[in-house]
């Protein structure tokens, strides 16, 4: 029956039917499924409401901030936390003090696309995903992904909010843009792939996002509802593409994206809190068994439109297992409470949701009691084997797009008169240096006149033009 339902909706909606393909997620086992039963069978009502949520914490807000989170997991009895600012030590205090005061262990999620260093200070920058997507060797990228994986578990950290599998196809995107891999979607999937089997080697579920694919976007989610106004077609040959694959392969976790997709769902509501997105799409038809996860419940693609609680319900009615960073955790179990009652939502519905969590949790190592050691936590955090990746990397990263007249390698050119102009704001004599080593490169440091450069470069055969982007942020806008 549930073929029949999958083929009808396949043919429905004019995608191939990928129906039996999808393996079991990573955390599936005959051990996770035993213990997720034991707990669940003994779980009260409002504990499993509990365990739906994931709540923002910070350890850089101080004891009022840690007295919120404390009264969260010993009285609503939250599920897990995802962390934000902070440093790692500040970080690991708070976990284990939470760790030691919840029932059933915490679940702790971060965005760390390129380490815990996109969240935390005093940790490793690993290489934004665009540089990795510059390489052809997707071991390497499997290697990062385990190393990354490694410093969470290390931290106590249980779910990595990546990779980012968007195909960067719209260059005016203001949220993803060196996030993504590339633009090419083949490049795209075995990368991505690459990242999910490190993470998860390394014992730590990996959350491929942001469903159904925040790629072609021209506005911010975090601020508005973006659209993606391409249809089924267009839809399944670029946005859907990684995702296929990785779910074949085990994926432990999606996380579903705020955009308005009207192929998908023509009421115009957020793909997070769609059924025909979330349950008839990545579960149903595309075979999905792990956890699916909201984007952030507070950003204003979907709270602009909802009130706290109500939004948290519409995401759990929509298929969603898990409701990030919930603004309000009492209210929203009250909305889900009074749903229940009115035949909203049912108790079996709630329960498979749970299950899965269990589940998870039984496969990151949290059917015990956790505690973060802090000794050497630091040094455990930036090792060698981290930098030494890093190094490889960035190596392997260089791309030479058109060798024009054959200029490069241009110790050829050593004959020839070489000037370097260098520009941007983080300039600096490394790369002229590096020149150095093969051709004698005379360089015009940053800030010198500019009509001072260009009355001197006619004495050049060649000028190499060395501009220096800002690395500070993915985020930070690129147009000059």
């Amino acid at each position: 029956m549930l073929k029949n339902k999958a083929a009808l909706f396949c043919a429905a909606f004019g995608f191939v039917s990928f129906f039996g393909v999808a393996q079991q997620p990573v955390f599936q086992s005959a051990k996770a499924e035993r213990w997720a039963d034991s707990v669940l069978a003994v779980m009260p009502l409002e504990d499993k409401l509990g365990q739906l949520f994931m709540v923002a914490a910070y350890s850089n807000k101080g004891p009022e901030h840690e007295a919120f989170l404390t009264n969260l997991v010993t009285k609503e009895k939250i599920g897990g936390l995802i962390f934000f600012q902070g440093g790692p030590y500040r970080q690991a205090r708070i976990t284990n003090r939470l760790q030691g005061a919840s029932q059933v262990p915490l679940m702790i999620g971060m965005d760390a696309e390129w380490g815990l260093a996109m969240r935390l200070d005093s940790t490793f920058k690993f290489p934004w995903q665009m540089t990795l997507g510059a390489m052809q060797d997707t071991a390497l990228t499997y290697a990062i992904g385990l190393e990354m994986g490694k410093q969470c578990k290390r931290l106590g950290v249980h779910v990595s909010f990546s990779p980012v599998v968007d195909i960067n196809t719209n260059p005016k995107n203001p949220i993803i843009n060196a996030r993504s891999f590339g633009e090419d979607k083949k490049r795209v999937k075995a990368h991505s792939l690459a990242m999910m089997k490190g993470l998860q080697d390394a014992g730590v579920l990996a959350c491929a996002k942001h469903f159904p694919g925040h790629g072609d976007t021209e506005a911010d989610s975090h601020k508005t509802l973006p659209a993606v106004n391409h249809g089924i077609e267009r839809l399944t040959n670029i946005e859907l593409f990684p995702y296929q694959p990785m779910i074949n392969k085990g994926l432990g976790s999606v996380m579903v994206a705020h955009l308005s997709v009207p192929a998908l769902d023509s009421s115009g509501e957020a793909a997070s809190l769609s059924p025909k997105i979330v349950t008839d799409l990545l579960r149903q038809q595309m075979g999905f068994e792990g956890l699916i996860f909201t984007d952030a419940l507070n950003m204003k693609g979907v709270s602009a439109r909802y009130q706290p609680g109500e939004v948290d319900l519409a995401a759990l009615k929509a298929g969603n297992d898990i409701l990030l960073f919930a603004e309000d955790v009492p209210k929203a179990k009250a909305a889900i409470l009074a749903a229940l009652g009115n035949n909203e939502i049912s108790i079996e519905r709630i329960n498979q949701s749970v299950k899965r969590i269990l589940m998870a949790k039984y496969f990151v190592g949290l059917n015990k009691k956790p505690s973060i050691k802090l000794q050497n936590l630091s040094a455990d955090l930036s090792s060698p084997t981290a930098e030494l990746l890093k190094e490889r990397a960035m190596q392997q990263a260089q791309t030479l797009l058109i060798n024009r007249n054959e200029m490069v390698p241009i110790s050829q050119l050593a004959d020839k008169k070489i000037g370097c102009v260098q520009l941007g704001k983080n300039a600096d004599q490394n790369f002229l240096n590096q020149l150095n080593l093969f051709a004698k490169v005379d360089g015009f440091a940053p800030g010198t006149d500019p009509n001072t450069v260009l009355n001197s470069l006619s004495k050049y055969d060649l000028v190499i033009a060395a501009y220096y982007n800002d690395d500070a942020s993915t985020w930070k806008s690129y147009k000059h």
